[in-house]
């Protein structure tokens, strides 16, 4: 759909190397993902020596017309893949839009460097008219991912991400919750926006608080959960009340070293000024 932008998900990578694991060799096949808008059009082409391994990977972008740019793409390691490979044929493979309204579309090339919890990363190519040639940024989303959505209907697009500093920061990976992150791109830059949706924020919180219950019926001490519903609640500015509820209901033996630890955090983080 126009609107909206895969979110990848663990489930996906998990199965992707479950895949890896039990698929010999196969012969050495080429393939390209595709994408365009209007006189843009982009494309990625990659060899797939055997499965899961990633050479030659290339980024075209074709701007009425002319390519305007054709290289190589740095990889960290032959596993260093475009996410288009992990998706179905029913998924948009290489989104090209609009991002900050300026009437010249943005290339967002998504790519994933394999392993069990990590990474994924953006690069997104804007034009400048005045140099006639294609820039990039690199935005990294660690273990998640983004949905691409046009949240305050402005026929702008916004990144729904999650803060990925949270995983493993007081508990294992499986168990860490992520408060929301909203970004927005303007000029060549990742403007972090999350402030500016309260409403979202907010049913945000109150799906880790619920997550956090149902964590603690199964027998976990929840504080991977409560440490993001907290960096949620900062950015509602109910940091007394989000306080309030997770000292009520962390009761165990480390509360007090959790409680600065935590605080630090927030601090480290940018939550709490």
């Amino acid at each position: 759909m126009d609107n909206i932008r895969f979110l990848i998900k663990q489930s996906i990578i998990a199965l992707a190397l479950l895949n890896a694991a039990t698929t010999f060799a196969q012969p050495a096949t080429a393939k390209t993902v595709t994408g365009q808008l209007g006189n843009v059009q982009a494309e990625i082409s990659y060899d797939k020596p055997e499965e899961y391994q990633y050479k030659n990977v290339r980024l075209k972008i074709i701007r009425a017309g002319k390519t305007t740019l054709d290289q190589k793409l740095p990889q960290e390691s032959e596993y260093d893949r475009p996410i288009a490979d992990l998706l179905g044929d029913n998924q948009e493979q290489l989104p090209v839009r609009d991002l900050d309204g300026n009437k010249e579309p943005e290339v967002i090339a998504d790519f994933f460097t394999g392993g069990a919890h990590c990474c994924t990363y953006s690069l997104i190519y804007r034009y400048d008219r005045q140099t006639q040639k294609y820039t990039k940024i690199r935005h990294e989303w660690g273990n998640g991912g983004y949905v691409l959505k046009d949240l305050d209907k402005d026929g702008l697009f916004e990144f729904e991400s999650r803060d990925d500093r949270f995983a493993y920061a007081f508990t294992a990976y499986a168990a860490s919750g992520y408060p929301l992150q909203i970004w927005q791109y303007r000029q060549g830059e990742m403007i972090d926006i999350t402030r500016r949706y309260p409403k979202l924020i907010f049913n945000h919180a109150s799906e880790l608080w619920q997550t956090y219950t149902e964590a603690r019926r199964q027998g976990d001490d929840g504080k991977g959960f409560l440490s993001a519903y907290l960096a949620d609640k900062y950015l509602l500015g109910q940091e007394q009340d989000g306080w309030q509820r997770v000292q009520q209901a962390y009761k165990k033996s480390d509360r007090t070293q959790y409680f600065a630890d935590l605080r630090k955090f927030l601090r480290e983080t940018g939550y709490l000024k």
